[in-house]
C-alpha cells in the first residue's frame, strides 16, 4: 500500500474543512490517478487476433497411360505354311519386330506375342495361332482385356485384289472376302472401324484355285520385291504412330514397287 506524504500545514488546513470536503481533498490532492495508467482496462491494447485460413486439399489427378496400340500379322502357324503368300501378314510383323527390337518369344492370347515401343508409343505386336479363318479369338480377346480402342488396333494381311507387293492403308472397311478380315470383325461385333494395311499379293495365274495359290511360296525375284516392300511397310507404320494416319497413307499408297522402280 502508498502511504501518501502530507505537511503539518496541509493536514491543519484541510482539518478546517467539513468531512465531506475533508476527504474529497485528501483524495484529489494526494491519491494517484490511475485514469492514464497503460494499466487501466479502457486504454489497454485490444488483444490480436490470429485468422488461419485453411486451404482446401486438392487431390490430384492420376495420369492416365496411354493405351497401346495392337499391331496384327495375319497368318497360318506351322513350317508347312512358312513363307506362302497367305502369310505376309506374319512377315511383315518379323520384319517391324526386328527393325523395333521387339521380342516376339512369349505366347499368350493364343498368338505369338510381344510388347515394346516405336518412339514413345506404347506397342503391342501379336501373330494370332489359332489358324487363319480364327483370328478373331486371338484378336477380339488382346482388345478386350487391353481396353484398346480399335482405331488403334493395325491389321496386316495379304490381297489377293492388289498388284504383287504393293501396299494399301485403309482407316477401315469390309473383310473383302479374307477369312481372318471376316473373323476378327465377327469378334469386333460387326464394328469394322479399324485400320488395315493390306499386302497385295496378286491374282492366281490361269484358271488356278485361289486356295492353292495363296498356299504357294514365292520365287527369287518376288522375294526380292516383297523384302523390300516389307521395308516401306515398316516406314509406314512408324509414320501411322508416330505422325498419323493421313501422312502415313499418302507415303504408302503413292509408293512404287521395286518392279515399278526399275
Amino acid at each position: 500500500m502508498i502511504i501518501p506524504y502530507y505537511s503539518t500545514s496541509s493536514i491543519n488546513l484541510i482539518m478546517r474543512q467539513p468531512f465531506r470536503l475533508r476527504y474529497s481533498s485528501l483524495v484529489s490532492s494526494k491519491m494517484p490517478d490511475f485514469s492514464s495508467s497503460s494499466s487501466s482496462p479502457s486504454s489497454s491494447a485490444s488483444p490480436t487476433v490470429t485468422t488461419t485460413t485453411t486451404t482446401p486439399t486438392t487431390t490430384p489427378t492420376p495420369i492416365e497411360k496411354p493405351k497401346p496400340w495392337l499391331l496384327v500379322g495375319l497368318g497360318n502357324p506351322g513350317k508347312m505354311y512358312q513363307g506362302t503368300r497367305h502369310n505376309v501378314g506374319f512377315e511383315m510383323l518379323d520384319a517391324l519386330a526386328e527393325a523395333e527390337d521387339i521380342s516376339m518369344s512369349t505366347v499368350s492370347f493364343k498368338a505369338l506375342f510381344g510388347k515394346g515401343h516405336i518412339g514413345k508409343v506404347p506397342v503391342i505386336l501379336a501373330k494370332p495361332q489359332t489358324f487363319m479363318n480364327l483370328s478373331g479369338d486371338s484378336v477380339g480377346p488382346i482388345v478386350s482385356y487391353y481396353k484398346i480402342p480399335l482405331k488403334q488396333v493395325l491389321v496386316i494381311f495379304d490381297d489377293l485384289d492388289l498388284p504383287f507387293a504393293s501396299l494399301r492403308l485403309l482407316p477401315k472397311g469390309g473383310h473383302g472376302g479374307h477369312n481372318g478380315m471376316r473373323s476378327i470383325i465377327k469378334h469386333f461385333k460387326d464394328n469394322r472401324d479399324f485400320p488395315r494395311l493390306r499386302i497385295g499379293i496378286g491374282r492366281p495365274p490361269g484358271k488356278m484355285d485361289a486356295a492353292n495359290f495363296v498356299l504357294r511360296p514365292f520365287n527369287k525375284q518376288e522375294r526380292q520385291e516383297l523384302d523390300f516392300t516389307f521395308q516401306d511397310g515398316v516406314e509406314a507404320i512408324r509414320t501411322l504412330l508416330l505422325e498419323g494416319f493421313n501422312k502415313s497413307a499418302t507415303f504408302v499408297n503413292s509408293k512404287k514397287t521395286l518392279k515399278q522402280l526399275n
